[in-house]
Protein backbone atom coordinates (compact mmCIF):
# COMPACT_ATOMS: atom_id res chain seq x y z
CA UNK A 1 0.00 0.00 0.00
CA UNK A 2 1.29 3.67 -0.96
CA UNK A 3 0.22 6.82 0.99
CA UNK A 4 0.92 10.01 -1.35
CA UNK A 5 -0.81 13.33 -1.10
CA UNK A 6 -3.61 14.49 -2.41
CA UNK A 7 -1.40 17.13 -4.54
CA UNK A 8 1.08 15.05 -5.20
CA UNK A 9 1.60 14.04 -9.37
CA UNK A 10 0.76 10.58 -8.60
CA UNK A 11 -3.24 11.62 -7.65
CA UNK A 12 -3.24 14.00 -10.97
CA UNK A 13 -2.23 11.27 -12.83
CA UNK A 14 -4.77 8.96 -11.91
CA UNK A 15 -7.45 11.79 -12.19
CA UNK A 16 -9.81 10.82 -14.95
CA UNK A 17 -10.50 14.67 -15.31
CA UNK A 18 -7.64 17.02 -16.00
CA UNK A 19 -9.86 20.21 -14.77
CA UNK A 20 -10.35 18.96 -11.45
CA UNK A 21 -6.90 17.98 -10.30
CA UNK A 22 -5.79 17.35 -7.07
CA UNK A 23 -9.38 16.15 -6.32
CA UNK A 24 -10.12 12.05 -7.28
CA UNK A 25 -12.72 10.54 -6.22
CA UNK A 26 -12.96 7.48 -4.31
CA UNK A 27 -12.27 4.13 -6.13
CA UNK A 28 -10.42 6.01 -8.75
CA UNK A 29 -7.86 3.52 -10.64
CA UNK A 30 -5.60 4.07 -13.79
CA UNK A 31 -3.14 2.39 -15.92
CA UNK A 32 0.58 3.49 -16.23
CA UNK A 33 2.51 1.44 -18.72
CA UNK A 34 1.83 -2.22 -17.35
CA UNK A 35 0.77 -1.02 -13.90
CA UNK A 36 -3.18 -0.92 -12.65
CA UNK A 37 -3.19 1.65 -9.89
CA UNK A 38 -6.40 1.76 -7.36
CA UNK A 39 -6.65 4.84 -5.00
CA UNK A 40 -9.05 5.36 -2.07
CA UNK A 41 -9.56 8.17 0.47
CA UNK A 42 -8.27 8.02 3.72
CA UNK A 43 -11.12 9.30 5.96
CA UNK A 44 -10.65 13.17 6.95
CA UNK A 45 -7.59 13.86 4.95
CA UNK A 46 -5.80 15.19 1.97
CA UNK A 47 -4.66 11.71 1.37
CA UNK A 48 -5.12 8.92 -1.09
CA UNK A 49 -4.17 5.18 -0.32
CA UNK A 50 -3.04 3.42 -3.43
CA UNK A 51 -2.48 0.06 -4.49
CA UNK A 52 -0.35 -1.34 -7.15
CA UNK A 53 -0.58 -4.21 -9.41
CA UNK A 54 0.47 -5.52 -12.32
CA UNK A 55 -2.03 -6.11 -15.08
CA UNK A 56 -1.82 -8.19 -18.34
CA UNK A 57 -1.00 -6.53 -21.38
CA UNK A 58 -4.56 -6.96 -22.69
CA UNK A 59 -5.75 -4.85 -19.40
CA UNK A 60 -3.16 -2.42 -20.11
CA UNK A 61 -3.74 -1.76 -23.33
CA UNK A 62 -7.09 -1.85 -25.27
CA UNK A 63 -5.67 -2.83 -28.98
CA UNK A 64 -4.07 -6.21 -27.83
CA UNK A 65 -6.89 -8.20 -27.37
CA UNK A 66 -7.89 -7.23 -30.69
CA UNK A 67 -4.21 -7.56 -31.65
CA UNK A 68 -4.24 -11.06 -30.34
CA UNK A 69 -7.50 -12.26 -31.94
CA UNK A 70 -6.40 -11.51 -35.35
CA UNK A 71 -3.49 -12.84 -35.06
CA UNK A 72 -5.03 -16.22 -34.04
CA UNK A 73 -7.02 -15.95 -37.17
CA UNK A 74 -4.51 -15.08 -39.48
CA UNK A 75 -2.10 -17.67 -38.03
CA UNK A 76 -4.98 -20.15 -37.68
CA UNK A 77 -6.13 -20.03 -41.23
CA UNK A 78 -9.32 -18.70 -40.54
CA UNK A 79 -8.39 -15.65 -42.68
CA UNK A 80 -6.32 -17.02 -45.58
CA UNK A 81 -3.45 -15.25 -47.36
CA UNK A 82 -5.02 -12.45 -50.01
CA UNK A 83 -8.22 -12.09 -48.20
CA UNK A 84 -9.52 -8.96 -46.99
CA UNK A 85 -9.84 -8.11 -43.30
CA UNK A 86 -13.02 -6.20 -41.80
CA UNK A 87 -13.17 -2.37 -42.25
CA UNK A 88 -12.00 -0.43 -39.42
CA UNK A 89 -16.06 0.45 -38.57
CA UNK A 90 -16.53 -3.14 -38.64
CA UNK A 91 -13.87 -3.98 -36.49
CA UNK A 92 -14.90 -1.21 -33.89
CA UNK A 93 -18.38 -2.52 -33.74
CA UNK A 94 -16.87 -6.07 -33.65
CA UNK A 95 -14.91 -5.06 -30.32
CA UNK A 96 -17.10 -1.98 -28.96
CA UNK A 97 -14.16 0.43 -29.26
CA UNK A 98 -13.19 3.18 -31.16
CA UNK A 99 -11.88 3.59 -34.87
CA UNK A 100 -8.37 5.21 -33.59
CA UNK A 101 -7.91 1.82 -30.93
CA UNK A 102 -8.72 -0.21 -34.33
CA UNK A 103 -6.31 1.24 -36.25
CA UNK A 104 -3.48 0.85 -33.94
CA UNK A 105 -4.14 -2.97 -33.52
CA UNK A 106 -4.27 -2.62 -37.64
CA UNK A 107 -0.80 -1.03 -37.76
CA UNK A 108 1.00 -4.11 -35.22
CA UNK A 109 -0.11 -6.55 -36.96
CA UNK A 110 1.19 -4.90 -40.11
CA UNK A 111 4.45 -4.09 -38.49
CA UNK A 112 4.58 -7.73 -37.54
CA UNK A 113 4.27 -8.78 -41.49
CA UNK A 114 1.15 -10.35 -41.12
CA UNK A 115 -1.00 -7.54 -42.73
CA UNK A 116 -0.23 -5.08 -45.75
CA UNK A 117 -2.42 -2.27 -46.69
CA UNK A 118 -3.33 -1.06 -50.24
CA UNK A 119 -4.31 2.48 -51.12
CA UNK A 120 -8.06 3.10 -50.75
CA UNK A 121 -8.60 -0.59 -50.85
CA UNK A 122 -7.77 -1.76 -46.69
CA UNK A 123 -5.96 -4.19 -45.26
CA UNK A 124 -5.54 -7.67 -46.53
CA UNK A 125 -3.57 -10.98 -45.25
CA UNK A 126 0.09 -11.11 -46.75
CA UNK A 127 0.09 -13.36 -49.40
CA UNK A 128 2.58 -16.25 -48.43
CA UNK A 129 4.51 -17.40 -51.90
CA UNK A 130 7.17 -19.72 -49.76
CA UNK A 131 9.15 -22.66 -50.51
CA UNK A 132 10.59 -25.64 -48.42
CA UNK A 133 14.35 -26.10 -49.28
CA UNK A 134 14.88 -29.45 -48.01
CA UNK A 135 18.79 -30.00 -48.00
CA UNK A 136 19.88 -33.79 -48.54
CA UNK A 137 22.43 -35.23 -50.54
CA UNK A 138 19.54 -37.08 -52.45
CA UNK A 139 17.38 -33.87 -53.25
CA UNK A 140 20.54 -32.95 -54.79
CA UNK A 141 21.40 -36.14 -56.80
CA UNK A 142 17.67 -35.78 -58.23
CA UNK A 143 18.00 -32.19 -59.43
CA UNK A 144 21.32 -32.48 -61.19
CA UNK A 145 19.46 -35.92 -62.98
CA UNK A 146 16.89 -33.46 -64.05
CA UNK A 147 19.57 -30.61 -65.09
CA UNK A 148 18.05 -27.61 -62.41
CA UNK A 149 19.13 -25.61 -60.23
CA UNK A 150 18.29 -26.79 -56.01
CA UNK A 151 15.82 -23.92 -55.92
CA UNK A 152 14.53 -23.51 -59.30
CA UNK A 153 13.48 -27.69 -59.00
CA UNK A 154 12.09 -27.24 -55.21
CA UNK A 155 9.97 -24.37 -56.03
CA UNK A 156 8.60 -26.28 -59.43
CA UNK A 157 7.63 -29.40 -57.05
CA UNK A 158 5.84 -27.33 -55.03
CA UNK A 159 3.79 -25.75 -57.43
CA UNK A 160 5.39 -22.41 -57.65
CA UNK A 161 6.71 -20.42 -60.69
CA UNK A 162 10.50 -19.86 -59.28
CA UNK A 163 12.78 -17.07 -61.58
CA UNK A 164 16.81 -16.46 -60.92
CA UNK A 165 17.98 -13.10 -62.48
CA UNK A 166 21.30 -12.20 -63.08
CA UNK A 167 22.27 -8.89 -61.53
CA UNK A 168 25.68 -9.34 -62.20
CA UNK A 169 29.18 -10.85 -62.58
CA UNK A 170 32.90 -10.13 -61.95
CA UNK A 171 36.04 -10.67 -61.09
CA UNK A 172 36.02 -8.96 -57.11
CA UNK A 173 38.92 -9.40 -54.79
CA UNK A 174 37.97 -12.39 -51.84
CA UNK A 175 36.11 -10.07 -49.13
CA UNK A 176 38.08 -11.80 -45.18
CA UNK A 177 34.81 -13.99 -44.54
CA UNK A 178 34.49 -15.42 -47.78
CA UNK A 179 38.69 -15.74 -48.57
CA UNK A 180 38.49 -17.92 -45.05
CA UNK A 181 35.98 -20.49 -46.41
CA UNK A 182 37.17 -20.38 -50.05
CA UNK A 183 40.62 -21.05 -48.52
CA UNK A 184 42.69 -18.42 -50.00
CA UNK A 185 44.27 -14.78 -49.37
CA UNK A 186 42.34 -12.29 -48.66
CA UNK A 187 42.04 -9.57 -52.08
CA UNK A 188 42.46 -13.03 -54.25
CA UNK A 189 40.44 -12.37 -57.10
CA UNK A 190 37.09 -14.58 -57.06
CA UNK A 191 34.10 -14.52 -59.69
CA UNK A 192 31.18 -12.93 -57.97
CA UNK A 193 27.64 -14.35 -59.47
CA UNK A 194 25.08 -11.80 -57.45
CA UNK A 195 21.12 -13.23 -58.40
CA UNK A 196 17.75 -12.66 -57.42
CA UNK A 197 15.42 -15.31 -56.55
CA UNK A 198 11.85 -14.37 -57.29
CA UNK A 199 8.78 -17.00 -56.11
CA UNK A 200 5.63 -16.13 -58.35
CA UNK A 201 7.34 -12.82 -59.87
CA UNK A 202 8.13 -11.76 -56.34
CA UNK A 203 11.71 -11.43 -54.48
CA UNK A 204 12.11 -13.76 -52.15
CA UNK A 205 15.94 -14.14 -51.76
CA UNK A 206 19.23 -12.19 -53.04
CA UNK A 207 22.10 -14.34 -53.87
CA UNK A 208 25.63 -13.85 -54.38
CA UNK A 209 27.93 -16.55 -55.04
CA UNK A 210 31.86 -16.79 -54.83
CA UNK A 211 34.33 -19.06 -57.01
CA UNK A 212 38.15 -18.89 -56.86
CA UNK A 213 39.43 -17.43 -60.14
CA UNK A 214 41.26 -20.60 -60.91
CA UNK A 215 38.20 -22.93 -61.27
CA UNK A 216 35.93 -20.27 -62.57
CA UNK A 217 38.26 -17.91 -65.27
CA UNK A 218 37.47 -19.04 -68.99
CA UNK A 219 34.20 -21.16 -67.83
CA UNK A 220 30.60 -20.02 -68.29
CA UNK A 221 30.90 -18.82 -64.95
CA UNK A 222 32.79 -16.19 -65.41
CA UNK A 223 29.79 -14.96 -68.11
CA UNK A 224 27.25 -12.76 -67.06
CA UNK A 225 24.32 -14.93 -69.10
CA UNK A 226 22.50 -18.08 -67.20
CA UNK A 227 23.88 -21.63 -67.16
CA UNK A 228 22.72 -24.17 -68.13
CA UNK A 229 21.50 -26.46 -65.16
CA UNK A 230 23.42 -24.08 -62.69
CA UNK A 231 27.13 -23.52 -61.71
CA UNK A 232 27.27 -27.13 -60.13
CA UNK A 233 26.45 -28.55 -64.14
CA UNK A 234 29.50 -26.40 -65.23
CA UNK A 235 31.55 -28.04 -61.98
CA UNK A 236 31.16 -31.38 -62.65
CA UNK A 237 30.98 -31.92 -66.98
CA UNK A 238 33.43 -33.94 -67.20
CA UNK A 239 33.96 -32.53 -70.80
CA UNK A 240 34.13 -29.01 -69.02
CA UNK A 241 37.44 -27.58 -67.75
CA UNK A 242 36.88 -27.78 -64.51
CA UNK A 243 35.47 -31.78 -63.77
CA UNK A 244 35.03 -31.58 -60.18
CA UNK A 245 32.56 -33.57 -58.22
CA UNK A 246 30.71 -31.92 -55.61
CA UNK A 247 30.60 -33.62 -52.10
CA UNK A 248 29.44 -31.82 -49.59
CA UNK A 249 28.40 -28.57 -47.80
CA UNK A 250 28.07 -26.69 -44.68
CA UNK A 251 25.72 -24.02 -44.07
CA UNK A 252 25.77 -21.51 -41.43
CA UNK A 253 22.75 -19.67 -40.59
CA UNK A 254 22.15 -16.00 -39.12
CA UNK A 255 18.82 -14.78 -38.28
CA UNK A 256 18.80 -10.81 -37.99
CA UNK A 257 16.46 -7.75 -39.47
CA UNK A 258 17.39 -6.35 -42.67
CA UNK A 259 19.40 -3.75 -43.50
CA UNK A 260 17.47 -0.97 -45.95
CA UNK A 261 18.58 -1.86 -48.89
CA UNK A 262 17.88 -5.47 -48.41
CA UNK A 263 14.37 -4.72 -47.48
CA UNK A 264 13.62 -2.56 -50.45
CA UNK A 265 15.32 -5.29 -52.36
CA UNK A 266 13.15 -7.92 -51.30
CA UNK A 267 10.23 -5.21 -50.82
CA UNK A 268 9.73 -6.73 -47.65
CA UNK A 269 7.01 -5.06 -45.08
CA UNK A 270 7.98 -3.60 -41.71
CA UNK A 271 9.00 -6.32 -39.37
CA UNK A 272 9.65 -9.26 -41.15
CA UNK A 273 13.38 -10.43 -40.81
CA UNK A 274 15.60 -12.13 -43.04
CA UNK A 275 17.85 -15.69 -42.61
CA UNK A 276 21.26 -15.54 -43.81
CA UNK A 277 22.38 -18.28 -45.26
CA UNK A 278 26.52 -19.03 -45.75
CA UNK A 279 26.60 -22.05 -47.83
CA UNK A 280 30.64 -23.21 -48.18
CA UNK A 281 30.35 -26.16 -50.82
CA UNK A 282 33.41 -28.75 -50.61
CA UNK A 283 34.47 -31.29 -53.91
CA UNK A 284 35.18 -34.76 -53.46
CA UNK A 285 38.92 -33.86 -52.66
CA UNK A 286 37.17 -31.55 -49.69
CA UNK A 287 38.51 -28.32 -51.65
CA UNK A 288 36.14 -25.51 -51.70
CA UNK A 289 34.79 -24.55 -54.72
CA UNK A 290 32.34 -22.17 -54.02
CA UNK A 291 30.70 -19.76 -51.02
CA UNK A 292 26.95 -18.78 -51.19
CA UNK A 293 26.30 -15.79 -49.33
CA UNK A 294 22.42 -15.35 -49.30
CA UNK A 295 19.89 -13.09 -48.02
CA UNK A 296 16.50 -14.45 -48.10
CA UNK A 297 13.03 -13.11 -47.04
CA UNK A 298 11.73 -15.28 -43.39
CA UNK A 299 8.50 -15.30 -44.32
CA UNK A 300 8.90 -16.77 -47.77
CA UNK A 301 11.24 -19.77 -47.03
CA UNK A 302 11.18 -22.63 -44.98
CA UNK A 303 13.78 -25.03 -44.29
CA UNK A 304 14.22 -28.40 -43.39
CA UNK A 305 17.55 -30.64 -42.94
CA UNK A 306 18.14 -34.27 -43.14
CA UNK A 307 21.25 -36.07 -41.71
CA UNK A 308 21.99 -39.71 -42.06
CA UNK A 309 23.21 -40.71 -39.05
CA UNK A 310 24.70 -44.35 -39.70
Amino acid sequence: MLVVDADAALARQVDPEPSRRGVVPPGCTASIGQLGITCQWISDSKLLACSIKAVSTSEGFPYQRIVDELRAEIVGGQRPPGSRMPSENELAARYQTSRPTVRRALALLKADGLLVTRQGSGAFVRPRSHVRLLVTGANYRRHRALGLPGFNAQALEQGQRPEQRIRSVATVGAPAEIAMRLDVDEGSPVVLRRRVFLLEGEPAALCDSYYPAEIARGTVIEQPGRIRGGAYAAIEDPGGPIRRQIARSVDELVARMPTHDEAAELSLQPGVPVVRVLRTVYDSGDRPVEVQDSVVAADRHEFRYEEQMR
